[in-house]
């Protein structure tokens, strides 16, 4: 495994229905870029020093940037589908 501060560590959840744990590399301890890392989780925004188990993996932050902008599209796309089906329904009120 190989990280840079700005990367992002995953570890999958182990339990149906358990959401990933995401957090943000701060530190790397290591000169081959391999763990130790120091994490900040975005769930509620700790840090911990991080020894990666199978379970885990980076990305990096390239692909999460590239990733966030395309979640971002999506999300304003599909509130100009609402907002545009809102209108609509109140310049044509059904009854």
């Amino acid at each position: 495994m190989h990280a840079v501060p700005g990367d992002w560590m995953v570890i999958k959840g182990t339990v149906v229905d358990e959401p990933d744990q995401v957090g943000l590399i701060r530190e790397v301890h290591s000169e081959d870029g391999g763990p130790p890392y120091l994490v900040r989780w975005m769930n509620d925004d700790h840090e911990t020093l991080v020894f990666p188990g199978p379970d885990a993996y980076v990305v990096p932050e390239a692909s999460k940037t590239s990733s966030d902008e395309h979640e971002r599209r999506r999300y304003a796309e599909l509130q100009e589908v609402v907002a545009a089906r809102q209108a609509h329904a109140h310049t044509h009120p059904s009854g």
